[in-house]
Order: structure tokens, then sequence, then C-alpha cells
């Protein structure tokens, strides 16, 4: 590993734990996301899912069709649980322990690549773009879904509401993102500079629940 590649606390032990429990609570918004990115695939597609955490998203992908499914995550207990999750859910993906600045995969490896609320977590975020870019096919394209910076307060709370966790841990997950999360999370500007450091010439920028779906195209 390389110079810590988040930003505050590491997501191991019984964080990592807690965050795999709560986020459980969204598997209909996984299995949303796993088939709206399946819709541009083809049989034996390459797919990279950067910080998957639990892992929810590559499994519910890997659940609809024949593709070559890697998740990369800096947190050694995720990796734990989500290859435990893959097994349990009888479908294969590579999870695999990784930081996101400095990948371990050859060029041009992935047709797709999804990084779902873990970009703002990033030390080094424009040198993630810059993995992306790396490790894409020419053609391929990696979609980013985070938190935006202005995001009002009475959107978040709503959001969070709607995640039926229960009355404590809406309030742990509220004030989390009042107090670390939103500092963490870019604006549009603040995307539209890294992206162009990164090299990527062509992007997306569309609205996305409480934050940003970031297309970026090699």
């Amino acid at each position: 590993m390389q110079a810590k590649g988040y930003k505050g606390i590491g997501m191991e032990g019984p964080i990592a734990k807690w965050y795999a429990k709560i986020t459980s609570k969204d598997m209909e918004d996984f299995k949303a996301l796993a088939r709206r990115m399946s819709a541009g695939l083809t049989e034996g597609a390459s797919v990279l899912e950067v910080a998957p955490g639990p892992g929810y998203f590559a499994i519910e992908l890997a659940k609809l069709g024949r593709y070559k499914i890697t998740g990369l995550d800096v947190s050694e207990t995720f990796v734990e649980i989500a290859s435990k999750n893959a097994r349990d859910a009888g479908v294969e993906v590579d999870f695999r322990r990784g930081n996101a600045s400095k990948m371990p995969f050859a060029d041009g490896l992935f047709d797709l690549i999804v990084c779902r609320a873990a970009f703002k977590n990033f030390s080094e975020p424009v040198e993630a773009l810059r993995e992306m870019r790396r490790v894409l096919r020419p053609g391929g394209k990696a979609v980013i879904i985070d938190l935006r910076k202005d995001t009002p307060k009475e959107e978040i709370d709503a959001h969070v509401d709607k995640m039926k966790v229960g009355a404590i841990n809406a309030a742990f997950v509220k004030l989390s993102f009042r107090t670390m999360l939103l500092k963490r999370a870019y604006t549009r500007a603040d995307f539209e500079m890294f992206i162009a450091e990164a090299g990527f010439q062509k992007f997306e920028i569309g609205e996305a629940p409480v934050g940003f779906e970031i297309t970026l195209t090699k």
C-alpha cells in the first residue's frame, strides 16, 4: 500500500460492519443501479467497482450477466465482508485490497468503472481519476455517484429518513453528513477541475439524490 488512500478514520472492524448493516437497507437502490449499469454491457464485459464496501452493487450486477467483475477497496474488513457476501449469493466477484490512486491493474483492462458514495473520501482525487482513465479501455466509461457539497440540510435529512434505519442510526447518519461528509464533498466546479487535470475530455455531470452522477468516457 502507498500513502494513506482515504480521508479520516478508516472503515475497518466494527465501523465497517456497522456500515455494511446500515447500507443493506438500500438493497433496492443497489439492484436498480445494477440493472441500469448492465443495460450497456455486453456478455463478458470487464467491470471494476472502486470502493465497493460490502459489495452489494457488484454482487447484484453479477447476478444479471456473465461479466468479469472486480472490486477494489482500501479496507481489509470490507474485502472480507464483500467476499463472504459474494460466496453466500453464489456469484463470482474478485474483491481485493488496493488504493484507488494506485490501482494494481494493467492499462485498458475495464469496460466500465463504477464508484458510488466513496469518491469524496479519497485523499488523492485527481490521481484516482487518472487511474480510472488508465485502466479503462478506449471508449470505456467510468460512473461516479457522490454527494454534492452544497446539498441543503433538509434534502439530506429527507434522504436519510427514506433509508428506514431506525431513529438512533438515522440521527448518527445525519450527524455524519453535517460534520464530516459534506466537508469532504465537492462542488460541480471542483469536479470539472479534477476531470480536466485527469485528462478526461468527454464527460457529463448529472443530478443524483443529494449529489451528482458523473459519466466519464475515455
